[in-house]
C-alpha cells in the first residue's frame, strides 16, 4: 500500500506540472528534427531509424532527472518516510514505477509516429516497441538512481547527464542491436534492464542514506 502511494503522488506532482509530457514532446522533436540534419534519403533514414529512436528515448529519460528525488530530499518528505519506518528502497523502487508509468508508455506511443518519419517497416517497428518495453524499466531505474546520486548538488542536470549516459550505453548499444532480428542482443537487453532494475532501488537508497548522514 505504501508503494502504491508513493507512486500515485509522484504521477500526480508530474501530471499538475505537466512533466509527463515534456519527455514525450522532446522524444518527437528528436524524431522530427533529425530527418532534416541527414536528408531526405529514405534508405539512409530506414537505416539509422531505430537507433536514432533509442537514442531519443535514452534523452527522454534523462530529462525530469532532476525532479525525481531532489524535490522530495529538499521539502523532507524523504525524512517522513524514514520516521514512519518506509524503508528508502522500497521509496526508491515506487519512484522506478512512477518514472516508468509517466514515460515509458506515452513514449511507446510516441515512437509509432518516430516509426513513420523514418518510414520504418512493420516487423523494426515490432521489434522497437518489444526492445522499448523491455529496456524503459532500465532507463527509469538508471534515471531514480542517477536523480538520488545527484541530489542537492549544484547543477544537478548537468552532472546527472554526465552519470547517466555513459550508463545507459548497454541498453542503447543491445537496444539498436536488436533491431537487425538478433534474438542475442534482445537477451542481453532484457539482462541488462533487469540488473538495473532490481539493483538501482539499493543504489538510490544508500544514496538517498548518504546525502542525509
Amino acid at each position: 500500500m505504501r508503494a502504491t502511494v508513493i507512486i500515485a503522488r509522484d504521477l500526480r506532482r508530474a501530471w499538475a506540472g505537466g512533466g509527463l509530457w515534456w519527455p514525450v514532446a522532446f522524444f518527437l522533436l528528436v524524431a522530427t528534427l533529425f530527418p532534416f540534419a541527414v536528408g531526405p534519403d529514405a534508405a539512409l533514414l530506414t537505416r539509422i531509424g531505430g537507433g536514432v529512436i533509442w537514442a531519443a528515448a535514452l534523452l527522454a529519460a534523462l530529462l525530469p532527472v532532476e525532479r525525481l528525488v531532489a524535490p522530495d530530499v529538499e521539502a523532507g518528505v524523504i525524512d517522513q518516510y524514514v520516521v514512519r519506518g518506509v524503508p528508502l528502497a522500497l521509496v526508491a523502487g515506487a519512484k522506478i514505477a512512477a518514472h516508468w508509468l509517466g514515460f515509458a508508455p506515452p513514449l511507446m506511443l510516441a515512437g509509432l509516429i518516430a516509426a513513420g518519419l523514418f518510414d520504418l517497416p512493420a516487423a523494426v517497428l515490432l521489434r522497437i516497441e518489444l526492445g522499448l518495453a523491455i529496456g524503459t524499466p532500465g532507463l527509469a531505474a538508471l534515471g531514480v538512481a542517477t536523480a538520488a546520486l545527484v541530489a542537492g548538488l549544484r547543477g544537478s542536470g548537468a552532472v546527472a547527464g554526465l552519470v547517466m549516459m555513459p550508463l545507459a550505453v548497454p541498453l542503447l548499444i543491445f537496444g539498436a542491436g536488436a533491431l537487425d532480428g538478433g534474438a542475442a542482443a534482445m537477451k542481453l537487453l532484457a539482462a541488462v534492464s533487469l540488473v538495473l532494475t532490481a539493483g538501482a532501488p539499493w543504489l538510490a537508497a544508500a544514496a538517498i542514506r548518504s546525502g542525509m548522514d
